[in-house]
C-alpha cells in the first residue's frame, strides 16, 4: 500500500516536473515582462516639458499683440491696465485680466462677429511681469516686479539682500494664495546661501515672501 502511494506520488512528480519544464520559457518571459513594468516609464525631455508648463492667465501689465488675419487694420498692441482692461478700435473696452490668450481670442471673435470677414484673431504675449511682496528682514521689502521666472532668493536680492544682522534664513516663509484659502511654505535659503544642494523654490504672481528674525535672548 505504501509503495504503490509513494509510486503515485512519484509518478505525479514526474509529469509535473515535465509539464514545468514545457511551461518554463512562457515564466520566464513573464517574468521579465513583470519586471519591467515594475520599471517607471521615463519621460522624454519633451514631455517633461509639456508637464512643467503651465496655462498662461493674463494678468495687469502684460503686452498683448492682438492680430486679425483679413482685416490688419484691426491690428493693435495693447498693455493690459491695472483695471485689468484693453481698449479695442470700434468696440471699445474689453476685460483681459484673469482670461487665457486662447479666451480672449473667442471673445474678441464674438465683440468683432458683424466685421470680420475671416472669424481668426490672434493674441500673442509679447511680454509679461508680475507682482510678488517680500517682507521682514530684508534690506528693501516691498513689492518686487518680475517678467521671467523668479526664485524666493532671487526676490529676495532684488529686495536688496538679507539683513544678515538679524536674519533666519532657515525659516523663511512663503504665502501663497490659492482660491479662496493660503499656504505656508517654509524655506531653508541658507543651504542655497552656504553652496549647499537644494531644490530652488520658485514663486508665483502674488507670493509673499517673509524673512523672519532669529530668536534672540538679549
Amino acid at each position: 500500500m505504501t509503495k504503490n502511494f509513494i509510486t503515485k506520488i512519484n509518478g505525479g512528480s514526474g509529469r509535473f516536473v515535465r509539464r514545468l519544464k514545457q511551461l518554463a520559457p512562457g515564466l520566464v518571459v513573464l517574468a521579465l515582462a513583470a519586471g519591467c513594468q515594475t520599471q517607471p516609464p521615463r519621460l522624454t525631455a519633451a514631455k517633461q516639458s509639456a508637464n512643467v508648463t503651465e496655462i498662461i492667465t493674463l494678468r495687469e501689465g502684460d503686452v498683448l499683440k492682438i492680430s486679425f488675419p483679413g482685416s490688419a487694420n484691426l491690428n493693435t498692441t495693447q498693455q493690459i491696465r491695472r483695471d485689468g482692461m484693453i481698449s479695442m478700435p470700434l468696440v471699445g473696452e474689453v476685460k483681459a485680466v484673469g482670461k487665457t490668450p486662447a479666451g480672449l481670442e473667442t471673445d474678441l471673435i464674438d465683440l468683432y462677429s458683424t466685421q470680420l470677414l475671416s472669424k481668426q484673431v490672434t493674441v500673442e504675449v509679447q511680454s509679461s511681469s508680475f507682482p510678488v511682496y517680500v517682507s521682514g528682514s530684508v534690506l528693501r521689502p516691498g513689492k518686487v516686479m518680475s517678467d521671467h521666472p523668479i526664485t524666493a532668493l532671487e526676490a529676495v536680492m532684488e529686495a536688496g539682500g538679507f539683513d544678515y544682522t538679524k536674519a533666519n534664513l532657515k525659516g523663511v516663509t512663503i504665502i501663497r494664495h490659492e482660491g479662496n484659502s493660503t499656504r505656508n511654505y517654509i524655506v531653508n535659503l541658507k543651504r542655497i546661501v552656504d553652496g549647499k544642494p537644494s531644490e530652488s523654490f520658485y514663486l508665483k504672481p502674488g507670493d509673499i515672501v517673509i524673512v523672519p528674525e532669529r530668536f534672540s535672548w538679549f
